[in-house]
């Protein structure tokens, strides 16, 4: 586990370099980004009495995804060790925190990072556990995700000119289609997806 969340936490780095080299000074708000990302986990999941709604877990779990990475954001600003980051995620990750239910357990995470800004591990870990995902499933769609955020900046995301619904779909419903037609196994798995997203794409955009 270890090992895989440094390898999370480089791909990180990278990614929030791609967008600003002098990212961990430019004042992020990353609980900003974990409590909206955490609204939408919740849509998708579905909270609606008055009407009849079914969880798109798939989408659930991408969400999860995104809030993982501005999670490891913060923890990147506050230790500077990787080593010491992974240490400190990875025993987070052994102690989940959750209620009795998927919702409020959301609203937990909401709540913690709202009060104090910060990563919680624990909690995520907690909705992970309704979920019945595992850390393994957590690092193969991280990798995926991380391809996609760098494959939306190199066409255009931070410029404004990047399409994000192809043939009426989000690219993040393409990538879940994506993976489960993957190898994730194979020497090249972030190579792998970064092709389809390409083909997917242009084929949007000639249609």
């Amino acid at each position: 586990m270890k090992r895989k969340l440094i390898n999370m936490l480089e791909l990180q780095n990278d990614m929030n370099s791609k967008v600003n080299v002098d990212w961990r000074s430019a004042g992020n708000e990353w609980y900003r980004a974990i409590w909206i990302e955490s609204s939408e986990m919740l849509e998708h999941y579905g909270w609606k009495w008055w009407k009849k709604q079914m969880p798109d877990l798939m989408q659930v779990k991408l969400e999860v995804v995104d809030i993982v990475h501005f999670a490891l954001s913060i923890r990147l600003e506050q230790d500077s060790s990787l080593v010491a980051s992974a240490a400190t995620i990875a025993d987070a990750f052994r102690s989940p925190v959750m209620t009795d239910d998927i919702k409020t357990t959301i609203e937990l995470l909401v709540k913690q990072t709202l009060v104090d800004r910060g990563a919680h591990f624990s909690t995520i870990a907690g909705v992970m556990r309704h979920l019945d995902m595992t850390f393994d499933e957590l690092y193969e769609i991280y990798v995926s995700k991380n391809v996609l955020n760098m494959f939306r900046q190199d066409n255009g995301y931070k410029e404004g000119t990047y399409l994000k619904i192809w043939h009426g779909r989000e690219d993040n419903e393409h990538l879940a289609s994506i993976i489960q037609t993957l190898n994730s196994n194979s020497a090249d798995f972030k190579g792998d997806i970064y092709k389809a997203l390409v083909a997917a794409y242009r084929a949007a955009q000639a249609a």
